[in-house]
This record gives structure tokens, sequence and C-alpha cells, in this order.
């Protein structure tokens, strides 16, 4: 029974004027268990006609039949396939990867068929131990003689049982005793009923063969058969038998192994294609945690202000040299806003600045006279002692707290000065509390800051009753606009006018919160052109790899892998890249973040689980998007022209 069939089969090369007709009408078959040489000088057209045959080329016109079926007829995958299960090849150069050991060269076709890792191993052993290379099982081509390496791609050949083996000059790299191995190896593989098509210029080689075709000018010249000897094939390998799913599974978790293979065997080629990536989302990363650590801060001072709380000042707005003058808030309008519902608290405040006496030490200071409520109103917690009473305000008591600037400068020797005396523009006080040092720079961070009664400070200090300014925290449950616009109508009923603006926290929290958000949002787009720089390279580096790499690709095509192998494989490789130097981005970014934490002390770095899961899929994004086209390019190439590459 014929196993190949070949009619009417023209093969062309170029086109137009420089059109070559390199294969003319060529018409012969093959039976099964056939050895049959296929000799001719160098440009006869054998190696073309060896290429079609084993599906690495297609004829111009002709049919080509395997088994009975059509191989024109075939798609890319459908080829790849035939290549896979049935063909095996025994090139003249060997076409061993540099970067695998000689058992996972021979293994590679079982890759693409099907076979667990566990049996391709097993395989493999056996079949190079079978050809005497069973101690150079883990040695690369580069640790291998010409025989021996020849000797592995027949054990490749053979990986998946090889039913056509398919030699092309087997012999023309090696040795005249190796040759003369090799020719051996061969002839017992035609014995154990392997079809052999052999192509030779050499006579002495072909004449080794039951047939012998001679070809010349892209003809068959002569056809004759010397020996009618045919073999049943005795080593049949099964298919593996996969569903769907574990076929998919399997596909990749081959091609992620071969992916880490590839960048462990281009460690400083692979460094480099992820440089670009991990400077971009180091950057990324940095920025957005410099940002978040920095908006937090402004809150963090924002809130030492005091927590959803609204300012009344007397006066149109800031700028207004009118506003000393004006005197129309009262401690009435504190009292009458503390009755509102959606107000917690209301304080009068009266301020005055003066001498400090203790002892005989005189410093400038800063004094409020506040409401009992000021210091829940100002978030302000108390260190030592306690703050002043109802009863203390209404009573006009001469009771002051202190800030923790005041206990430093003024009672640098004494740690609790509660119960002191002191005096203020010659009015003494006596110190019933403490406040705790500020932990955010404030307006107020570098004075000396002292707390007493309103009432107090009206008439003991100032000698008036003129407040300057009204303090309110607004219910939690209450939006701070509509308080806002609940209170100007409030005061404007009452005074009749409005002569007085409002100051309120939660508006500045939106609007420094707006505007770090856009400062960060435009450092972050500047550090992103870094991240552009970083896939740009990997996409060039990736069509360079597929360039350097186009006769590793031409290999696995000819021993059986499909489009789908090669895309896959490069695209995970380019995926694994990207991830790769995500991670090590963030990894640089953690390792600045904790110098920057621990060395510095005005500012820091708060990183976020969100911005640190969104570089690592940035990265993998990057790998798919910018990864696929070189992919795509490899998985597009020709077998036969990947070949010829060098």
């Amino acid at each position: 029974m014929n196993i190949i069939e070949l009619k009417g089969i023209n093969k062309f090369f170029g086109s137009a004027g420089s059109r070559v007709h390199v294969l003319k009408d060529v018409d012969f078959s093959v039976r099964r268990g056939d050895f049959v040489a296929i000799i001719g000088q160098s440009g006869s057209g054998k190696s073309t006609l060896m290429n079609i045959i084993g599906c690495l080329d297609t004829p111009t016109s002709g049919s080509y039949r395997i088994n009975g079926v059509e191989v024109g007829n075939m798609d890319k995958d459908s080829l790849a396939e035939l290549r896979c299960k049935t063909f095996g090849f025994i090139f003249q150069r060997y076409n061993l990867l540099a970067n695998l050991r000689a058992r996972d060269n021979a293994a590679l076709p079982a890759v693409y068929s099907g076979l667990d890792s566990e049996s391709q191993a097993k395989r493999a052993s056996e079949l190079l131990e079978s050809l005497d290379l069973g101690d150079k099982l883990n040695n690369r081509p580069n640790e291998l003689s010409g025989g021996q390496q020849q000797r592995v791609s027949i054990a490749r050949a053979l990986m998946n049982g090889g039913e056509i083996i398919l030699a092309d000059e087997p012999t023309g790299a090696s040795d005249s005793k190796s040759g003369e191995n090799v020719m051996g190896i061969i002839k017992s593989l035609h014995r154990r009923g392997h079809t052999v098509v052999l192509v030779t210029h050499d006579s002495r080689i072909a004449s080794q063969a039951g047939r012998i075709i001679e070809i010349k000018d892209g003809r068959i010249v002569s056809d004759s058969r010397r020996s009618s000897e045919f073999y049943e094939l005795e080593d049949r390998v099964e298919n593996a038998k996969r569903g769907r799913f574990d076929a998919l599974k399997y596909g990749l978790l081959e091609s992620l192994s071969m992916s880490v293979h590839a960048i462990l065997s281009n460690k400083m080629r692979s460094l480099l294609t992820m440089l670009g990536i991990i400077i971009g989302i180091a950057s990324v990363v940095s920025v957005v945690a410099l940002g978040n650590a920095s908006q937090a801060k402004i809150m963090r001072q924002i809130s030492s202000m005091g927590t959803n709380t609204i300012d009344i000042m007397p006066g149109r707005g800031f700028g207004d040299m009118r506003s000393g003058k004006v005197k129309t808030l009262k401690v009435g309008d504190s009292d009458y806003l503390g009755r509102q519902s959606f107000i917690d608290n209301s304080t009068p405040n009266v301020t005055a600045s003066g001498t400090l006496v203790y002892e005989n030490r005189s410093l400038n200071a800063d004094l409020s006279g506040v409401g009992a409520q000021f210091f829940d109103v100002k978030g302000k917690k108390i260190a030592k002692g306690r703050i002043f009473s109802k009863d203390e305000v209404a009573n006009l008591e001469s009771v002051v707290v202190i800030d923790d600037n005041t206990r430093r400068e003024v009672f640098e020797k004494e740690p609790n000065p509660v119960g002191k005396i002191i005096l203020f523009n010659r009015k003494p006080l006596k110190i019933i509390g403490v406040t705790q040092k500020e932990s955010n720079p404030g307006p107020m961070s570098d004075s000396m800051n002292l707390w007493i009664p309103y009432t107090t400070a009206m008439y003991k200090i100032n000698g008036s009753s003129d407040i300057n300014s009204i303090t309110v925290k607004v219910s939690d449950s209450v939006n701070s606009q509509v308080a806002e616009e609940s209170i100007e109508n409030i005061l404007t009923v009452l005074h009749g006018k409005k002569d007085f603006f409002m100051i309120n926290s939660d508006s500045i929290k939106q609007t420094i919160t707006s505007t770090t958000g856009t400062m960060r949002l435009l450092i972050a787009c500047i550090a992103v052109i870094s991240l552009i720089v970083g896939w740009i390279g990997v996409m060039n580096i990736m069509l360079v790899s597929v360039t350097e790499r186009t006769r590793e690709i031409g290999i696995r095509m000819a021993i059986g892998a499909k489009q789908a192998d090669i895309l896959q494989q490069f695209l995970i490789e380019a995926v694994l890249i990207c991830v790769l130097g995500g991670a090590m981005g963030v990894a640089l970014s953690m390792l600045v973040g904790f110098g920057f934490n621990t060395f510095s002390t005005r500012f820091g770095m708060d990183f976020s689980t969100a911005s640190i899961a969104l570089a690592l899929a940035c990265s993998s994004a990057i790998g798919i998007i910018f990864g696929y086209m070189p992919a795509k390019n490899a998985s597009n190439l020709n077998p036969i022209d990947a070949l010829a590459s060098e």
C-alpha cells in the first residue's frame, strides 16, 4: 500500500521575469515500509521535493497524498499535526535547540503531541540509551560531537513514532565513521518498519537504499529498485487522548515551562527587557504612594484644625481691611447657634497677644478665650490635667490650659506644670491642663498657645465684651455645605445684614483633596511616560527575539508546533517578562519607600494595595498588548523559511 503519492508536482519560486521552475511534473509514490533515496546534484530540486514531502513547503500545483489524504486541502494546523504524528525529521545540520539538554531536545515533539512530562522524559531517555547516549542525557548540543548530535536528532525523529523518516543529507556534516554509524541506524530503522526517504548527492550513500530516484533539473530522470524489502512498523506510539479543557491546561503549562526556560536561558536580554517596565512601574507606584502620604498628611493637619467645623469671622472676607473694626459678632450669636439641632457645639473666640511671665522668664505668647466646648470642637487632646468647665467659664475663673510648646519653653525642667501660676499681661492665671503635642505641623504648631475661658479673656484681659470669632461643630449626619447656608441665613437675620464670612473646614478639605488628586494625577501621567517607554521596549525586544529565534521557531514548527503553540509561547514569555518586571518594580518602590520613611521625618510614602494590584495588572496588560504582535509574527512564519534562517 502506498503511504506517499505525488502526481504532477510543480514548484515555482519568484515571480514575473525572475520566476524559477524548480520542480517539473514530478510523479512517484512510496510504499509503506520502503527505503527510498532521492539523489541529485546541488540545485537539482531534491531538497525542495523533500520539504514538500515533509509538509514544510507546498507545491505550486499537483497532488500530494499521505495515507490517501490530500495534503493540499489541509490548513496550517492540520499540516503541523501531520508533521508531529507522522514524520520524523533527520536534518543535515541537526537543528537542535542550543539551550535544551539532549533529553529535552529528543522529547520536544511529544510536547506538541500532548504526552505528559513524565512519559516524555521516560521515552526520550529510552531512545537516547538505545542510541548509546545514556550518559549524555543532560548534555547540551555544544557539549556533544557531530555524530552524537545527529543521534539526538534521530531520537527526536522517533519520539512520536516517526512512521515516515525524512533524512536530508544525514551524513553531510559528519566524518566518515560517524556517517557510517548514522547510516547503520537509519537502515536499522527501516528494518523496524519505518518508511525512510533519504536525500543525498552521494551515490555511495544512496546505494544502501532499496530504491533510488534520481532527479535532475527538477525532473525525475531515473527510478530504480535494488531491493524489495518492506517491513511492518514495530514501534507504534499511541497518541495522547485529552479532553478540550485538559488539552488547553496542558498546552498552557507546557508553554509556561518553555517560556520560563527561554527567559532563564537569556538572562541579560530578559533583564534589559524588564528594565523599562521596572522603572515605569516603580515610578508610578512611588508617585501614588507619595501622593497618598501627602494627602493623608494634609487631611490630618486639617483635622487638627477641627473636624467638620465652621469658623465665623467678622468682615466681608479675607483681605477685608475693615474686618478688625467690625465688632458685630456677640456671645449671644454663639449661644443661639449652639441651640440649633444641626450643630453639636458652638464656642465664641477671643484672642489676645502679650507677654507671658514665669519666675524670671518673659516670653511672647498668644492667648485665646474659648468656651468649654472648644477642645472637643478642635479635637484637642489633654496630656496632663484637665480642661476648664462651663461653671469656670460662667464665673470668669482665671484658669488656663497651655500647649506642649509652652510647657517645653517655660517649664523645661518641670515635667508637670499643672497648678503653677503664670502671668499674662500682668494677670495671674492658674495652669489646670496641658494639651498633647501636635503630631502634624500646622499654623499654630511653632507658637506658644494659651486657652482660658472666653469670659475671663473678655473682661479680665481685654476689658471688652467683643468677641473675635465663633467656631461651630456641625453634626456628623449633616452636610457641611447645607449647615453653612443655614448659619448664614440665621446670622443675616440676627444682624440685619451679612457682615461676616465663614471658613468651612470641609470645603478646605474638599479643595485640597481635589488639588492634591489633580497634582498626583499629573505626576502619575509624567511617570506613565517612562512606562510607555517600557512598553515600546518590550515590543522591540520581543521583535528582536523573534528575529533571533527564527530558526528555533522553524525547528518547532517542523516537529509539530501549531501556530497557536508558537503564539502562546511567545505571548506567555512577553507576559512573564512584564509581570516579573512589574513585581520587581513594585519591590523597588517598596525599597525606596522603606528608605524614604526611615530617613525622612517630614514626608513619607503610603503604599496602597489597590495601586500595587493595578500596577501588576498593567504589567500583564503590557505583556499581552505589546507582546501580541511579535508573537503573532512568530506564529505566521513559514516553517521552511524559518529553518533556512541563520
